[in-house]
């Protein structure tokens, strides 16, 4: 699923027109992407949160030659699904 798919469903269960669900879903991954740029939590009831996770620095070693090479530190985005989504799921 897109997220002109996303728009699409929205506009047909809505009634509300496209460019302007269009602009409200944009805004609304902006705002996330945001806050996690600002190390901050998002928490989505019934959905489920993401966070920002540091991953410490580690030696990882290449495929080709087997040699040992360091990988730096670096920040991962991690999401965990909420209850309700999980239990719908399964």
């Amino acid at each position: 699923m897109t997220k002109k798919d996303i728009v699409l469903r929205i506009t047909d269960t809505t009634g509300i027109k496209q460019v302007d669900v269009k602009r409200i879903v944009q805004k609304t991954f902006e705002v996330i992407v945001d806050s996690l740029i600002r190390s901050e939590k998002v928490e989505l009831r019934n959905f489920g949160v993401f966070k920002i996770k540091e991953r410490r620095a580690r030696f990882g070693r290449n495929p080709r030659t087997g040699q040992s090479v360091p990988v730096p530190p670096r920040k991962v985005v991690i999401f965990k699904p909420g209850l309700e989504m999980k239990l719908k799921i399964r």
